[in-house]
């Protein structure tokens, strides 16, 4: 990242399965932005005015990073058949944190750059890390991957309230007001019938989602404190910190020895879970941002639902509801509010018609 231009910390979370967004300060010689990434990654970082355009290179791994991102919930979803989720948790950070702080050491990364922040770190192991994938996949035990995938890419909009009320200088505007207010209707749209005629099972595994969203946003404010840090370095150690926290509540309300040994396609679902949808995920990831920056990289936040929801429906044969796709479509239109570009793309094609005319 060094060799890029980009001097980043993270907000940071493991699990590389949801949504990209950044708020931006900008300054002459380019901007600040505070970014989201899969389930709650985030970083604040300072990024160069010029952005790459995106090539068919970086379109192939923007697809290949939704690819893996999305295949996370349906990776859990086999796990979940002989694993509990607790358990499935602790594996998966445990694999990745490996990978991960291999990766860093190799890199030669110092640990005690982090002598000053390990209280800091351990809060956002918890609020980023432990506590939002548990959720996710004790979620997964009630309701389809594909809509869990739906609800993790709703952080963004909850970020926008939270940073509203906990810093300074992120204020409501009327269009993030806009993007809130769709991303919201969309939940409750996916949400309220359940409320009145579903099982309670289903009601619950849709709100333990919401709430580990609002982890995520919680965490990618406060994250804001660690821009010195190296982003993969805290990657690696928020894992390594969530996978002991996970691990005494695994032990004690699961009692993992008590079940059956796993069979080979679950070990192989853990390994790609924790391997390719984590590890592999946050490599691909700042690969991007370092050669198309991370307004492009946003683009990943729509397409990471729609594999999830794809790879459940294909190979899970998970049903597909008419309102969870209105919902999912609710939450897209705040997303791209808060991306801009598309609004950005119709007022330039309006001024241009306009010009026509004139000149016509």
């Amino acid at each position: 990242m060094t060799e890029s231009g980009y001097l980043t910390g993270l907000a940071g979370s493991t699990v590389l399965d949801g949504s990209i967004f950044f708020i931006e300060r900008n300054s002459p010689s380019g901007s600040h932005c505070l970014r989201f990434a899969g389930e709650g990654m985030g970083q604040i970082e300072f990024q160069r005015a010029t952005r790459a355009a995106l090539g068919a290179a970086e379109w192939a791994l923007l697809l290949l990073l939704a690819l893996v991102w999305g295949a996370s919930f349906y990776f859990q979803k086999n796990v979940l058949h002989e694993l509990r989720p607790f358990t499935m948790v602790f594996g998966r950070l445990a694999l990745a944190a490996l990978a991960l702080n291999i990766v860093i050491v190799s890199m030669g990364f110092r640990f005690g750059a982090l002598r000053r922040h390990w209280g800091g770190m351990l809060l956002m192991g918890a609020m980023n890390n432990a506590i939002p994938f548990c959720l996710f996949a004790w979620s997964q035990t009630r309701i389809t991957s594909g809509l869990a995938a739906i609800f993790n890419a709703t952080a963004p909009l909850f970020t926008v309230v939270a940073a509203h009320f906990l810093t300074r200088d992120e204020r409501l505007t009327p269009r993030t007001i806009a993007c809130v207010i769709c991303g919201i209707s969309g939940v409750i749209f996916i949400i309220s019938p359940d409320v009145l005629t579903g099982p309670r099972g289903s009601i619950a595994g849709q709100l333990a989602c919401v709430i580990a969203a609002i982890c995520y946003s919680l965490a990618g404010i406060y994250a804001r404190r660690f821009k010195e840090i190296p982003s993969m370095a805290l990657a690696g150690i928020q894992a390594a910190i969530a996978a002991l926290l996970v691990l005494p509540v695994a032990l004690i309300v699961e009692q993992p020895w008590r079940l059956a040994m796993p069979g080979a396609r679950t070990w192989s679902a853990l390994l790609a879970l924790g391997l390719l949808s984590t590890a592999l995920a946050y490599a691909i990831y700042f690969r991007l941002l370092a050669r198309v920056g991370a307004t492009n990289t946003i683009i990943v936040t729509f397409l990471i639902p729609v594999s999830a929801i794809l790879l459940g429906t294909l190979l899970l044969h998970e049903p597909l509801k008419m309102r969870q796709l209105g919902g999912m479509a609710c939450i897209f239109v705040g997303l791209a509010i808060i991306d801009g570009r598309i609004v950005r793309m119709l007022f330039s094609s309006q001024r241009a018609a306009k010009v026509e005319e004139v000149h016509a």
